[in-house]
């Protein structure tokens, strides 16, 4: 009997140590192509995780919408049907009501990547991220898909006079209306993967969107005029499901948290360092890059709203506020 107590006690000492090494498999997918820079830095996040957990937390990633599109991976993620997603931050306030998430959309307030890098991986980039605990959502970091231009099918955009009345694709979140409602546009909410098709049929005449998409979309196809404006940049969240998060060990939990830290810098360097042989690819494949002849006057246009969104939330007002220090 005494030597099934000592046992019993051995076992009880042993099980919670398996416990925290049990390994986790988890899948995160995301909306772009599997060739995009969103993949890509899923895969950099995923193989941090795996180096910094001892493999105890593995990461599968699946691109090409395969998992669904932003909207559907948020709300696979808050019923913990998903384990996991890259999701452009646009898509936060339209999903999940996450406003302060509009701080990274606001026209013309960040200079750079690394200016934006730098305050993500800040204490008020955790700030923002810890929003989304309300949500049954772990946020870990972000990855940059890059500056947003405006591309349209064939009218060549080079003055704010251009812009009027494009029949142009947006994200249908009010910042984004306000912002090409004030430029000048005729703005339609549509769906990410039903862009190609809209500008191969004409059902859309233009789309605001970055060159990493335009390339691995393979929208140089289907519209020839880019116009470089750099509007705002695109983040996207690193997140997970609040079951995925609780499955983990807290010291797994701690090795994620600093592998989505090393992740946001490593890949808004990443998303950087592509960008002008990006744009010389659509320019081989019968892109013509503009520039816009009164670029500060459109900076004037949309000025007005960054004023209005400040006010909608606190967090906004201190993003604002750290990039014009950094500027």
């Amino acid at each position: 009997m005494k030597s099934l107590s000592v046992f019993a006690g051995i076992a009880l000492l042993v099980l919670p140590s398996l416990a925290a090494a049990q390994e986790v498999t988890l899948k995160m997918g995301h909306a772009a192509a599997s060739t995009h820079v969103f993949h890509t830095g899923l895969e950099i996040f995923a193989e941090k995780v795996a180096a910094k957990t001892n493999g105890n937390v593995k990461i599968e990633v699946y691109g090409d919408r395969q998992l669904g599109d932003d909207k559907q991976l948020l709300e696979g993620i808050q019923i913990g049907l998903i384990d996991g997603a890259l999701v452009s931050s646009a898509t936060l306030p339209l999903v999940l009501g996450a406003a302060s998430f509009d701080a990274l959309q606001q026209p013309f307030t960040v200079s750079t990547y690394e200016q934006l890098s730098a305050v993500l991986t800040s204490d008020l980039g955790d700030e923002l991220l810890a929003t989304l605990d309300e949500k049954k959502i772990k946020g870990v970091g972000f990855i940059e898909a890059g500056l947003r231009h405006f591309l349209a099918k064939d009218k060549q955009v080079t003055s704010l006079a251009d812009f009027k009345g494009l029949k142009t694709r947006i994200v249908p979140i009010p910042l984004h209306k306000a912002i090409w409602e004030a430029i000048g546009v005729n703005p339609i909410g549509m769906a990410y993967g039903e862009v190609y098709s809209a500008l191969e049929t004409g059902t859309i005449d233009a789309v605001e969107i970055n060159v990493s998409s335009v390339q691995s979309e393979s929208l140089y196809n289907a519209a020839k005029q880019l116009t470089l404006t750099g509007h705002y940049f695109w983040p996207g969240v690193i997140m997970m499901s609040g079951a995925a998060w609780d499955k983990l060990s807290d010291e797994d939990k701690a090795a994620v948290e600093l592998a989505g830290k090393e992740t946001t810098a490593e890949a808004y360097a990443l998303a950087a360092s592509q960008e002008a042989d990006t744009i010389a690819f659509l320019e081989q494949n019968g892109v013509t890059v503009n520039k816009l002849s009164d670029l500060d006057d459109l900076k004037a246009l949309t000025a007005p709203v960054v004023t209005t969104w400040k006010e909608k939330d606190p967090l906004i007002a201190k993003f604002d506020e750290a990039f014009a220090k950094g500027q």
